[in-house]
């Protein structure tokens, strides 16, 4: 049995790291300005005939994207293990991913939704898939004792890179539905017209074009590994390999353990992201613009929260700053769904409902706002620190049937949570009650970890399995 600890990397030069961690940068936007707070926010808010069906339907989606990505990146893993390079399956994807997020372009209101979900299923799938073979070289790239410093870093990166297309889009292209107006008090750039949508339609080609101008250098300067078998004996030997990892995972008992934490956890978070801005939106009926700067003040916290957890990562391990961070957003996703027009926190503390007119003018925007910020600190460095606890844990030439394992413990259950989501919505007619189930993948996923050991594939000693937020 081989581990991270014993099986010492191939750091890669600077321009290599760095055109690694662009891969992020270029990769971002995506997720922020498509999935959370731009065109997904549209769609349900805009495109379908009622908030709550917006949100079951975006539920739905979510929930066809993770059985998807759930069921195929293991043996994605495997394969790319078995052929050695990783290059050619992000371009492949790439091509998926930028033709599906153009095609958003053609979300017009009062139009089916299907073109647009299925469009988002495929784009999702492509970018989760992408992330598989970019995460599983980073044994490669960089020492064991720098995967931590590192992936905070470039995650930090990512957000820079999705606020940088956020602010551009609130300056230059949302406009209030009001005046037609952006928020520097002009008119949208291009002749967008916020009626038809454009201001959140043009989100997908945007981000098309971002992704294919700056993966370029992951591309032209990030080592890949090298040739390994042909296409069709990698296949063949990467399906092999599926059922000797599951038979080893009964021995690596701390990377079990991992996994299944993660796969709770991150279900909620997944979950969390992508319904945060849809429920802000149907609750405070919250346009393009509101959603828009939230979604700026949020990234631009969460590029001080992994530059930050970038140091404690080095100083006191990622399973530190992953728990931190669990129980941050477990402390967030209860004063969100707790939140109301008139109070917050279950009514516990009332809120004045008077609206002051201005942006996020009532007392219970603001309350939202501040859960927000607490999401913002810890969703970049709770992801980017299971990276590295991951990769700290196994051996380079073993990383990607793990990180395929890893995209599957992330997704495996990503239906459930979604799902979750969208059937209490639909039975109840009440968001706020759909929403809460994410606080259960949380804690569950928050509990399991607490004794796992750090690495994970080190043999557990009482030391390491007490549960103690901060011990590694």
């Amino acid at each position: 049995m081989t581990t991270g600890n014993t099986k010492a990397a191939h750091p890669a030069g600077r321009s290599g790291i760095l055109g690694w961690m662009f891969f992020d940068w270029a990769a971002q936007p995506f997720f922020t300005v498509i999935t959370t707070f731009i065109f997904g926010p549209y769609l349900v808010s805009r495109m379908a005939a009622d908030p709550v069906a917006g949100q079951a339907a975006w539920s739905y989606t979510l929930t066809i994207s993770g059985i998807v990505i759930a069921l195929l990146s293991p043996v994605l893993g495997s394969i790319a293990d078995a052929s050695g390079r990783r290059k050619p399956w992000i371009a492949a994807f790439a091509v998926v991913q930028i033709v599906s997020v153009w095609m958003l372009w053609f979300a017009v209101p009062g139009t089916s939704l299907l073109l647009p979900l299925t469009m988002m299923v495929l784009a999702t799938v492509a970018a989760e898939f992408s992330i598989v073979f970019n995460d599983s070289m980073m044994p490669t790239l960089v020492p064991p004792d720098e995967t931590g410093r590192i992936s905070n870093l470039a995650w930090g990166l990512g957000y820079v890179g999705g606020t940088t297309v956020l602010i551009a889009v609130i300056l230059f292209i949302a406009a209030n539905p009001a005046t037609g107006l952006t928020a520097l008090g002009i008119a949208p750039v291009f002749g967008l017209d916020a009626a038809m949508g454009e201001d959140a339609r043009v989100t997908g080609p945007l981000s098309a074009v971002w992704y294919l101008v700056f993966i370029l250098p992951m591309f032209l300067f990030t080592p890949d590994r090298g040739r390994g078998l042909p296409l069709r004996q990698a296949v063949r030997s990467g399906l092999a390999s599926i059922g000797d990892t599951l038979t080893e995972l009964k021995e690596r008992r701390g990377i079990l353990r991992f996994l299944i934490a993660r796969m709770f956890y991150q279900d909620g978070l997944n979950g969390l992201l992508a319904l945060g801005g849809t429920f802000a939106a149907g609750m405070f009926a919250w346009q393009t613009m509101e959603l828009g700067i939230y979604g700026i003040i949020l990234n631009v916290v969460a590029i001080g929260g992994c530059f930050w957890a970038s140091r404690l990562d080095s100083r006191l391990g990622s399973k530190s700053v992953v728990v931190a961070s669990l129980a941050c957003l477990i402390v967030a996703t209860l004063g969100i769904v707790s939140t109301a027009p008139e109070h917050t926190l279950f009514g516990l503390l009332p809120l004045p409902s008077e609206d002051s007119g201005g942006l996020f003018g009532t007392a219970a925007e603001k309350a939202y706002i501040v859960y927000g910020l607490l999401v913002g600190i810890a969703f970049g460095p709770v992801q980017a620190s299971a990276r590295s606890y991951l990769a700290r844990s196994v051996a380079p030439e073993e990383a990607g049937r793990y990180f395929g394992l890893y995209a599957l413990t992330g997704r495996a259950t990503s239906f459930a949570a979604p799902l979750s989501v969208g059937i209490v919505t639909s039975l109840t007619g009440s968001a706020a009650l759909g929403m809460g189930a994410l606080v259960v993948f949380l804690v569950i996923g928050l509990v399991l970890l607490l004794r796992t050991p750090y690495p994970a594939d080190r043999p557990a000693t009482p030391a390491a399995v007490a549960p103690v937020p901060f011990g590694h």
